[in-house]
């Protein structure tokens, strides 16, 4: 079995100063990678105290919308199976209805009701092993078509008449916790810091007086291949098949599950998207690229609608799209890229 660790899709670069330096870094394992806050700026103990209570309310949410495990996530799944209505909390029922919306918005390829194939093809769980899931189970899971277009929600009571239906937050909890500490930092006065969730990452403010900087992560290569600054409150985000993925007769399937086949999406290595500061720009910019990673060569007319303008896509070939806008954000930094600029 030919498994990769999960990788940082996106990691900060050059975020460690000297010891003089008032940088206090918060570290933890949630939403199944490392997550990071780094506040600037700060005594120490005010620091700890604001990056502490963000790591907590990550912990909180993991657990909450837990896909697999125990959370209030899978009582929803266990009631729609069953058939029956389910009450759910004011917290959920919210994040139900943006995930649809944004859902809907881009066509139904990120779509938050594919766990049932997510199981089938193995990726519920800390380890998958390198097996094709069983054919017929396939078959008769992608004539029920399950979708999040399938839930009702009355109020905070959930259901569906299409019991095959099974959510899952893993390509969009991650965006929402972003902007949760967001809030969270800002609320306690913290102008400047930086949160890092598996390469999901937010920035606020600036690291004494000169933008954080991060780096984009070359899909087959390692390190960064590009690198960009951070504006205040901008969010960045990326999808790749090179996360959480197993490999079979010299063939990769990763855990992006393209809702029109019920199978792993093919055509794309990477997909990264710069978000602006504004509502929900940590959310964007994770549920965001995964349409355009699935859309593959489509990507430029679904990111036109999402209006999601700054965009890399590194192809099966490892060629790499970029728009314009985002092109003229980057530093490169590898001589022997093939690079197209786009629109």
């Amino acid at each position: 079995m030919a498994l990769k660790k999960l990788a940082l899709l996106i990691f900060a670069l050059a975020l460690v100063g000297c010891g003089r330096e008032p940088l206090v870094k918060r570290e933890s394992y949630v939403f199944g990678t490392r997550v990071e806050v780094q506040v600037w700026g700060e005594p120490q103990a005010r620091a700890d105290v604001a990056a502490d209570a963000v790591l907590r309310e990550f912990d909180r949410l993991h657990r909450a919308y837990h896909a697999w495990q125990p959370s209030e996530l899978t009582a929803l799944n266990d009631a729609i199976a069953a058939g029956r209505p389910q009450t759910i909390s004011a917290e959920l029922a919210t994040l139900l209805r943006e995930s649809a919306a944004f859902s809907a918005a881009g066509e139904y390829l990120f779509d938050p009701g594919v766990g049932g194939l997510v199981t089938l093809w193995g990726f519920h769980d800390d380890t998958f092993a390198p097996r094709l899931p069983d054919p017929e189970r396939l078959k008769a899971l992608r004539v029920q078509h399950p979708s999040i277009a399938d839930l009702s929600l009355d109020g905070q009571t959930a259901s569906s008449r299409n019991r095959a239906l099974a959510l899952d937050f893993g390509g969009y909890l991650k965006g929402v916790a972003l902007d949760r500490a967001a809030e969270m930092l800002k609320a306690q006065g913290i102008r400047n810091a930086i949160i890092n969730i598996g390469g999901n990452i937010m920035a606020l403010g600036n690291k004494g007086g000169k933008p954080w900087r991060v780096g984009i992560q070359h899909p087959r290569e390692g390190g960064p291949m590009a690198s960009l600054e951070l504006r205040d409150g901008e969010a960045i985000g990326t999808s790749g098949d090179y996360q959480r993925y197993f490999e079979l007769e010299g063939k990769r399937y990763c855990h992006l599950i393209d809702p029109r086949s019920g199978a792993p999406a093919e055509g794309t290595q990477a997909v990264s998207i710069l978000v602006p500061p504004g509502a929900r720009a940590g959310m964007r910019s994770d549920a965001g690229s995964k349409p355009l990673f699935i859309a593959g060569a489509d990507w430029p007319r679904l990111a036109s609608k999402l209006a999601l303008t700054h965009v890399l896509r590194v192809d099966s070939q490892g060629q790499i799209e970029v728009t314009a806008a985002l092109k003229a954000r980057l530093r490169f930094e590898m001589s022997d890229l093939r690079v197209k600029a786009l629109p």
